[in-house]
């Protein structure tokens, strides 16, 4: 599954069905095929992808402090941003994100 997320006040955000469904958990909603963040939503959201950010590269550091060999990885951050640069778009347009209509 592939996810396209669209709004009025933004260009559209497309992701693999995995991250999608990944991004969607994190911020407390449900993976579906067809959906919608109100306006309202995007200050939580964007709180939990930044909360689930911070923890990742944390849980990196550590990790990286007991492993100097690991190898290099595309970071939650990297792959969170264009969704929260949408919804900050959106939030400041007072505009929805939906997807799969």
């Amino acid at each position: 599954m592939i996810y396209k997320f669209k709004s009025k006040a933004s260009g559209d955000v497309i992701m693999l069905g995995a991250l999608g469904d990944r991004l969607l958990t994190l911020m407390g909603k449900e993976p579906a095929t067809k959906g919608i963040i109100e306006p309202t939503a995007f200050s939580a959201a964007i709180a939990a992808l930044q909360a689930a950010i911070a923890d990742e590269e944390r849980a990196q550091a550590q990790a990286q402090d007991d492993d100097e060999a690991a190898a290099p990885s595309i970071s939650l951050r990297q792959r969170a941003w264009p969704l929260i640069d949408m919804m900050q778009r959106c939030q400041a347009a007072d505009e929805p994100i939906v997807w799969g209509v």
